[in-house]
């Protein structure tokens, strides 16, 4: 019975220093600065652009887990969900949010206006509505917007160069990624670069990734044609689908980020999407040292990268001229 009670007494005084010792990480824990991450995509879908907004956050001293403490909230690919799941968050107080699609800021938006709002990502947001201006945005919201509408032109430039044969084109669109005034601006001057290139052009759209194979089953049906995929983090999300289409219906595309290219994609012109999100966390640094996000000017990408996969261009039968493979920032030989 003594030995028992020895045990026992034994057993709780362990139990007892480890709940002290657990005191301090508790209070550190709690004491931590908390931000919430809100997207439209799934957990699972390119998951690289939020480690390059982590090694952002590292290079200002945060680190999760330690320095500070980060809620992850996604959508899987259902803006239906956004309304509630920005109303969930709001409602936890986090210091900041940091948002990655149009839609998803325009819920957070719309569910705080005290709370400040850090743009991982967002094509045109002057012209989607989220800001007045780039300079000054004048409210609860700042961060990075890249080029969605001003470099269809260029991209279009580039694949009449790199496929001097193709006659239209198909510009593919995702329904619900942007506000209307982005969409009208890439509808004008996508028709206005096709246009000057003498290109024929038409415009189709997806809803989800199920839409995608009898789109480019329809697509392939004309000949001497190429696809123009416009920015859409649900496309980015289906990249590897969109990439193996276009690859078995013989249909060359042309990309607004490399990372269609590194799942097989033909080429691709425009930002470092990772380096978009690194600079994000620099905005999340600020605003926690104390600075007000309308005060912060919205910034967009500097530089750009024209990519070329001769991998693929080999497997769909395309020779691509040198004059274009000079001007490649990479070039994907094998």
């Amino acid at each position: 019975m003594a030995s028992m009670l020895h045990v026992l007494r034994r057993r709780a005084l362990v139990a007892l220093g480890a709940a002290i010792s657990l005191r301090p990480v508790l209070a550190l824990t709690q004491s931590l600065p908390r931000i919430a991450f809100v997207s439209t995509n799934g957990r699972a879908d390119s998951p690289e652009p939020r480690e390059a907004f982590l090694q952002g956050l590292r290079e200002h001293g945060y680190v999760e887990g330690r320095s500070i403490t980060i809620e992850w909230r996604f959508a899987e690919r259902k803006p239906e969900r956004l309304p509630a799941l920005a109303a969930q968050i709001v409602a936890s107080k986090p210091a900041l949010i940091v948002v990655e699609t149009t839609a998803a800021v325009r819920a957070v938006k719309q569910a705080t206006s005290s709370i400040p709002i850090v743009m991982a990502a967002v094509a045109d947001a002057v012209g989607s509505g989220l800001v007045a201006s780039l300079a000054r945005p004048e409210a609860n919201v700042t961060g990075m917007s890249f080029l969605g509408t001003e470099l269809v032109a260029k991209r279009l430039e580039l694949l009449k160069q790199a496929l001097p044969t193709v006659k239209t084109v198909t510009a593919l669109r995702h329904d619900g990624a942007h506000g209307e005034a982005t969409i009208r601006r890439m509808h004008e001057e996508t028709e206005h670069a096709a246009r000057a290139l003498g290109l024929g052009l038409s415009v189709v759209s997806a809803r989800t990734g199920a839409d995608l194979p009898p789109l480019f089953e329809k697509i392939s049906r004309e000949a001497n044609t190429a696809v123009l995929v416009w920015p859409s983090p649900m496309f980015l999300a289906e990249r590897t689908q969109m990439v193996r289409l276009a690859a078995g219906h013989k249909v060359p595309a042309i990309y607004y980020l490399r990372d269609y290219v590194d799942v097989g994609g033909l080429m691709s012109y425009g930002p470092d999407f990772a380096n978009v999100f690194r600079r994000s966390a620099t905005f999340v640094a600020k605003i926690l040292k104390g600075a007000k996000p309308g005060d912060l000017p919205i910034e967009q990408p500097a530089t750009f990268e024209f990519v070329v996969n001769l991998i693929a261009a080999a497997a769909l039968g395309l020779s691509i001229p040198e004059s274009v493979l000079v001007r490649a920032d990479g070039v994907v030989r094998r």
